[in-house]
């Protein structure tokens, strides 16, 4: 009768352990905060993280200013359309290479295979941003998953007939 009781105990003990790891796990899911926006890799984070809560307005304010950046109706529509889906990657940020008004942040970009038992495959790249008038960081590039292939590349212009 005592050892049955003794059992119960830690059984309950460890039942008590158990709910209280599903409850913090179900607590702590999904609770990133923006970070500083005075760094480069801080900027770099804080819009993955816009990107991921679908905070387009926030994720589309970290682009750089400059010819050929697309409207925001047309960045948010990639990620509608999900030609630009970041929800299906991780991304680790590196080290930072300062060179006065531009960073290049190094990147590598995570993706997950099919079985349970492989490593995810890595994907190293980097991101850049340049420092404007205000002083802020901007983002000039950054790798695929999180980025428009078109965005601020000039578009070539049409080819004309010969005339005769």
């Amino acid at each position: 009768m005592k050892q049955d009781r003794f059992l119960i105990a830690i059984l309950i003990f460890i039942l008590l352990l158990a709910a209280l790891a599903v409850a913090l796990f179900l607590s702590r899911r999904g609770t990133q905060n923006y970070g500083p926006e005075n760094t480069p890799e801080g900027v770099v984070r804080n819009y993955a993280l816009a990107l991921l809560n679908e905070d387009y307005e926030r994720a589309y304010g970290y682009l750089l200013e400059g010819e050929n950046k697309p409207s925001y109706e047309a960045f948010r529509q990639q990620f509608f359309s999900q030609q630009i889906d970041p929800s299906t990657a991780s991304l680790q940020i590196g080290q930072v290479d300062l060179n006065g008004d531009e960073a290049w942040v190094d990147t590598v970009i995570l993706r997950g295979d099919s079985g349970p038992f492989q490593e995810p495959y890595r994907e190293p790249n980097w991101a850049r941003l340049v420092k404007n008038e205000a002083g802020e960081w901007k983002i000039a590039s950054m790798p695929y998953t999180y980025w428009g292939w078109s965005w601020y590349t000039p578009q070539p212009e049409p080819l004309k007939p010969p005339v005769p």
